[in-house]
């Protein structure tokens, strides 16, 4: 039988043993290779005598790296830093991208095409799984029609074969006046334009070149004199409604089904189906959910998770172009006289109130960080 006095050290000896592993669960764990509970702002890195050596994290919340700047890092100066004044760097953007963001997965297909629906892979069960705008679930079938008439699923022969492509998203922005880019924008190998931003009338400023644009119904060109000749319609689709509407346009089928849209829509489309695209959905997805961090609502379209066209196409260039400079973006509420749109000299950027679906303020952080880590090159500098 135990004396009063052993019970006693027995109970010390226990809470001794009890408080040693408490405060030595951290190294526990980490022999173990369990991760500990960590201050958000450290990274733990290795041990060193028995004791943790940490770092201050270097990454935002997105995943991208809070110290950027303009430098290349070391790995690239050699192949990259001696490359002659406008020569096309091959992967540069990617290569960029990566560098501040090491999360980003590249390559991604810039449209849709019948072979990426065969081919089981972690991209098609990003988009597979989600409902328009973030992917293509229950439109299988439409897709499939859409892309048996098309049957053509890049750029074209000439941009496909090259080895190294530069490309320039034009905004709408009321920037782009009197800046007269035309020449340098029409340098680029590829032009993109976004809904029914016109040409004609402002070639000094926007060029005369338009290799693809990118829309949705309701953004679509209604007025057939205003199309581009020579470029592909692709369509950036945010609803069902608007794969049911394309299908329509490809097989020049009497437009009917248009309660769903929140304006008119187009009644024809003047290319040609082989002209017409349809842009790969996960780029909706990677700009809202990965690199602006807009609420993902479990994957439905909802209050301020939906990216601008514009972003869009600034994310499907990163993917599929070597360098890729921008032209016409600007948000600046500080100039509320300032048009909004290079087009229209009525509407100033007083006119943007709160958007039901976008996060501008989210999206201009985001675009700032591709500008500053020379991800991508701002020529109007609006960004």
């Amino acid at each position: 039988m135990k004396t009063p006095h052993k019970r006693l050290l027995f109970i010390l000896c226990g809470i001794m043993v009890v408080g040693f592993i408490y405060f030595s669960s951290r190294k526990l764990r980490l022999v173990w290779g369990l991760k500990p509970q960590r201050d958000p702002a450290e990274t733990t890195v290795g041990l060193t005598k028995g004791a943790e050596v940490k770092r201050i994290t270097v990454y935002d919340e997105q995943g991208f790296l809070l110290k950027l700047d303009k430098k290349l890092p070391p790995e690239w100066v050699n192949k990259y830093g001696n490359l002659s004044e406008g020569v096309c760097k091959p992967g540069y953007a990617a290569a960029k991208m990566t560098a501040i963001y090491p999360k980003f997965m590249n390559p991604a297909p810039m449209f849709l095409d019948r072979n990426f629906f065969k081919t089981p892979s972690k991209l098609l069960s990003k988009v597979s799984k989600y409902l328009p705008p973030f992917g293509f679930r229950t439109q299988e079938r439409v897709i499939d029609s859409i892309l048996s008439a098309t049957k053509n699923y890049g750029l074209g022969a000439a941009l496909d074969s090259l080895s190294c492509k530069r490309c320039v998203i034009l905004g709408n922005g009321g920037v782009l006046l009197n800046k007269s880019l035309g020449p340098r924008i029409d340098d680029y190998d590829v032009v993109v334009r976004l809904n029914e931003a016109p040409v004609s009338g402002y070639v000094k400023d926007v060029g005369t070149k338009t290799t693809i644009r990118i829309t949705y119904p309701e953004g679509a060109m209604q007025k057939p004199e205003k199309y581009d000749k020579d470029s592909l319609f692709v369509l950036s689709a945010f609803k069902p409604l608007d794969f049911k509407w394309l299908k329509q346009m490809v097989f020049k089928e009497k437009l009917r089904g248009t309660e769903g849209f929140w304006k008119s829509v187009a009644r024809n489309v003047l290319q040609e189906p082989n002209e017409i695209r349809i842009l790969n959905p996960y780029f909706i997805q990677e700009a809202a959910f990965q690199f602006i961090g807009l609420p993902s609502n479990n994957g439905l379209m909802g209050k301020g998770n939906i990216p601008t066209l514009g972003t869009v196409a600034i994310t499907m260039a990163l993917h599929n172009c070597d360098e890729v400079a921008v032209a016409g973006f600007s948000y600046n509420m500080n100039t509320p006289n300032a048009l909004l749109h290079y087009y229209n000299k009525t509407v100033k950027m007083s006119a943007v109130k709160e958007s039901w679906t976008h996060n501008i303020a989210k999206e201009k952080e985001f675009l700032r960080k591709l500008v500053k880590a020379n991800v991508i090159t701002d020529l109007t500098n609006g960004i």
